[in-house]
């Protein structure tokens, strides 16, 4: 380690919101003992990964950033945490790429471990540009469900909910540094002590954010005291609402804690308050046992709810969870003939949904240009949209008249 250059910090991030805000949080702390927050591509001392563990995708896709952060920069210190190191430090740590593991207990040292291998300028000496326009804040982290499939218990550990003071200030200094756009995010943020619901009205009255998105919720937690909120047109009209099976059946034996009709029930009172609201979920094919009926009662449940975004994935068992015991393991070509049939109905509920709003206005928070010339950014319901302009348009909400809907996005012409 001596001898590197550790004031020069490449910060990736894999999986989920928290995991997101949990970055956030890591590269202000890195800023604030001098860090300069740099990409891959531009040498820097210090490459960390902060890893998922949610299947073995994940698992995969650490280690090919891992592998590829060292073909970039031989001599860079290489740095992975996050919940993959959290579950199997050993298989991380027996990488020749990998110079140090750290849980994600541990994640709040890494600052203080590094400030010993600053060389050159103090505290606060470099401090990272603002290159985006949503702020993530973590609100909770830890889930007591147990879901008989999920490694997140055991890589987060229980529910810990942080002060609402310490979220409010967080909120507000996103706001003062100009985020136009915060995303509330945890493991289950719905189990927030004190109540999900009073804490969004208190960022509201006491903060100036712009957007407020929240990350996931569960079908219980949709209730009509909380839907009350969305009055205050900041909130966003979006909700992801992990789904995972549409067969009673399946959730049973997944340990979810609701029933198809208990979703669809919360999916008709959000629409019924929420004009042009986005629902997107999550679904899971594959899971053990699963059988010809109860993928298809899935199937038409999802086809029928219409769903503004689906995200499917295919079982994938984790050591130490009840499912990677049951047996009756589906076929890989089963489980790959399934999430085929599943993202082709994605694409169209997704394409059904954006394409409502051909000739209608949308506001966008631009974010980024290409190098092809489009700007691109996002509505409060969670359209992408993308348009030509030679203006800067980084994290700007501007108005825009739809033209046409193609697969992944719309076009839309800027109203100036």
């Amino acid at each position: 380690m001596m001898g590197r250059r550790s004031d020069t910090v490449s910060l990736d991030t894999l999986g989920c919101k928290l995991n997101k805000a949990e970055s956030d949080s890591l590269g202000r702390s890195l800023a604030d003992i001098g860090c300069e927050l740099v990409t891959p591509d531009d040498n820097p001392g210090v490459y960390i990964l902060n890893t998922c563990t949610v299947t073995h995708v994940a698992d995969r896709k650490s280690r090919h950033l891992l592998r590829l952060a060292r073909r970039r920069n031989p001599n860079c210190l290489i740095v992975a945490t996050g919940c993959y190191a959290e579950r199997v430090p050993q298989e991380l740590e027996r990488m020749p790429e990998v110079d140090l593991v750290i849980g994600n207990g541990d994640k709040a040292r890494l600052p203080d471990m590094l400030k010993q291998q600053m060389q050159g300028d103090g505290p606060g000496a470099r401090h990272p540009r603002l290159r985006r326009t949503r702020s993530f804040i973590e609100v909770q982290q830890g889930c007591n469900q147990f879901c008989s499939y999920c490694i997140v218990p055991y890589v987060r550990g229980r529910e810990c909910s942080r002060e609402a003071d310490e979220v409010v200030n967080d909120v507000r200094r996103s706001a003062d540094e100009g985020y136009r756009e915060v995303v509330l995010t945890g493991t289950r943020i719905g189990s927030y002590r004190g109540g999900l619901g009073s804490l969004i009205q208190r960022v509201l009255d006491e903060t100036e954010v712009r957007r407020l998105r929240l990350s996931s919720l569960q079908a219980p937690e949709i209730t009509p005291d909380l839907l009350g909120l969305w009055q205050d047109s900041r909130l966003c009209r979006h909700f992801h609402i992990p789904l995972q099976s549409g067969s009673d059946t399946v959730l049973q034996r997944m340990g979810r804690r609701y029933t198809a009709a208990d979703y669809r029930l919360a999916v008709c009172q959000i629409r019924e308050r929420i004009p042009d609201v986005a629902i997107t979920t999550d679904i899971m094919v594959g899971f053990p046992g699963e059988t010809p009926e109860e993928f298809a009662e899935s199937y038409r449940f999802c086809d029928q709810t219409a769903f503004a975004g689906i995200h499917v994935f295919q079982y994938s068992a984790r050591p130490g969870t009840r499912a990677a015991h049951m047996g009756v393991t589906i076929a890989d070509n089963i489980r790959k003939e399934r999430s085929e049939a599943m993202l082709r109905l994605a694409k169209i509920t997704s394409y059904n949904f954006r394409s409502r709003y051909i000739s209608r206005y949308i506001d966008v928070l631009w974010e980024q240009r290409s190098s092809g010339g489009l700007w691109s950014g996002l509505t409060d319901n969670y359209i992408k949209a993308i348009t030509q302009s030679d203006e800067h348009l980084a994290n700007r909400c501007l108005p825009a008249k739809v033209s046409a809907c193609s697969a992944d996005y719309v076009t839309a012409e800027l109203v100036l």
